[in-house]
């Protein structure tokens, strides 16, 4: 978490922001606090996104679905306006470092947390899907390691993206994009069964079954090569083979994944590694310090 800069905003509706969270290609992440006092994520859509009408329309579409999703393993969607300048978008805040994060930090997760991830995972795709949306960007850093569970962020806004004129691309990311997502087709819920798998991949052995490199590397051996998986526990290596499987309708279902990890799956305070769980703690206790506002026009003239 960093603190604002001069040049960032001090609010978003009614959310006073108080620190950077991060940021992606859709817009920056904020720390932000609710009227009430509650912590929450902000998301501030980039501005030349918001420039065109048609992914406000779909914005606001995607948004609306979002915050039907409910479940213990997503972040909630507790708000959000597509008519803003810039449109924003806002989640319950989890104190948590991201997968990403973890992995880097203190290298591949134990089995058996890799097995409540999978099953948390499962069960946060499953509320999403039963609100209509595909993920279609899960990935390490969309994935929070929480003090109870993991959670899944960055849901049910990727769509608004698809015939966007700024981006000339597929949305995903290069590594956990399914075949059919590569090659720019429909995708359904089985598209991230397979983001899934890469995922529970990436937090077993520190790197995606596909390898590294240009992501027009990546993107060729998901569609064309088999997965790495050597580095895999034998149980694990078996399930994730089956999501990875080219053909969706050769995987597995979300239902199939959970009974299959849902044995090992028993999650309590210490599901994370000791380091993890420290850098959860931190998240806790992080309050970012702000420079002030910058000063109005002729304020200091004034004085």
């Amino acid at each position: 978490m960093e603190p604002l800069r001069q040049d960032d905003p001090r609010e978003a509706g009614p959310y006073r922001l108080e620190g950077r969270l991060g940021g992606g290609g859709m817009g920056r992440v904020f720390l932000g606090r609710s009227r009430g006092g509650r912590r929450v994520a902000v998301k501030l859509i980039r501005p030349e996104f918001a420039e065109d009408p048609g992914f406000r329309r779909r914005f606001a579409l995607e948004a609306e679905a979002a915050r039907r999703v409910g479940g213990f393993y997503t972040a909630q969607v507790v708000g959000a306006d597509p008519d803003a300048d810039p449109p924003w978008l806002v989640t319950a805040y989890i104190p948590g470092p991201s997968l990403q994060q973890a992995v880097a930090a203190h290298g591949p997760l134990p089995a058996e947390t890799v097995a409540v991830l999978g099953a948390g995972l499962a069960e946060g795709l499953t509320a999403i899907h039963a609100c209509d949306l595909v993920h279609r960007d899960l990935k390490p850093s969309n994935v929070i390691l929480a003090a109870d569970g993991p959670r899944v962020i960055d849901f049910g806004i990727s769509r608004a993206l698809d015939a966007t004129s700024h981006t000339h691309a597929v949305v995903g990311t290069p590594g956990f994009m399914s075949p059919e997502q590569a090659r720019g087709r429909a995708v359904g819920p089985a598209s991230d069964v397979f983001s899934l798998a890469c995922v529970l991949a990436y937090a077993a052995t520190g790197r995606g079954p596909f390898g590294a490199g240009p992501g027009e590397a990546i993107v060729y051996r998901i569609v064309h090569d088999e997965p790495d998986l050597a580095h895999l526990p034998g149980a694990l290596a078996d399930l994730v083979r089956r999501c990875l499987a080219k053909d969706p309708a050769g995987r597995p279902g979300l239902s199939d994944v959970l009974d299959e990890l849902s044995g090992a799956a028993q999650a309590t305070p210490e599901w994370l590694p000791p380091p993890v769980t420290t850098m959860v703690t931190e998240r806790l206790v992080q309050t970012p310090t702000s420079p002030p506002p910058p000063e109005a026009p002729g304020a200091a003239a004034a004085a």
